[in-house]
């Protein structure tokens, strides 16, 4: 088992990383900045690169037999209108080279967080939080989650969306709620820890392939 992870050093994307590699899979992980990286294992392989274009994908994903990523939109700021660290267009350019790379490679198995209220979950959100989408830049990250998920399920790889509601910091391991179409209704958090967990998770089982699934904790 050989996996790349995108997004590592990312507050979710750290966690993911961890739990990997405390599963004992050998892991790539492709940064902008590797002193950014705090772990260290035998079982790590670092990859550097400013651009995740195709020529640095295609050599981080090199034996890799899965891409799990957790890249998202960045902003200068927590406030909803706070100014765009990443292109608007971040998230699906980098999916379209993932696609790629993975189609010449013969890598089938691809798993991406997204955001509750993506593509058709919009209309189980809060109302509140629909306004902020519209109206903020917050809406940025979610517009482009959603042009990568159709990217996605146009493909012919064995994707899996990961959808998580609200994210906390909370270290503690609780069960995941699993909701697909709104059923069960999910509720409103997760941590950032758990998310990880459930992809490691959905990864070494091969469960939920080619679907779009919403997690929160019970």
């Amino acid at each position: 088992m050989k996996l790349l992870i995108l997004g590592a050093t990312g507050r979710t994307g750290k966690e993911l990383l961890d739990q990997a590699l405390k599963a004992g899979i050998s892991v790539h992980a492709l940064v902008r900045d590797i002193d950014k990286v705090k772990m260290t294992s035998r079982n790590l392989k670092l990859f550097e690169s400013k651009k995740l274009d195709r020529t640095a994908l295609r050599l981080a994903m090199l034996g890799c037999d899965a891409v799990l990523s957790t890249l998202n939109i960045s902003r200068t700021s927590e406030f909803p209108w706070s100014g765009l660290r990443t292109p608007k267009d971040f998230l699906s350019n980098t999916m379209r080279n993932v696609l790629e790379v993975a189609n010449e490679l013969h890598i089938k198995r691809i798993i991406v967080t997204t955001a509750w209220g993506v593509n058709e979950t919009r209309n189980d959100i809060p109302a509140w939080f629909r306004l902020l989408i519209d109206y903020s830049n917050v809406g940025v990250a979610y517009r482009d989650h959603e042009l990568q998920e159709r990217l996605l399920a146009a493909s012919q790889s064995d994707w899996t969306v990961v959808r998580p509601v609200g994210l906390t910091n909370s270290r503690k391991h609780k069960q995941i709620r699993i909701t697909i179409n709104n059923e069960p209704k999910p509720n409103l958090t997760i941590s950032r820890s758990n998310v990880a967990k459930f992809m490691v998770d959905i990864y070494k089982t091969g469960d939920y392939k080619n679907e779009a699934v919403t997690i929160s904790e019970v």
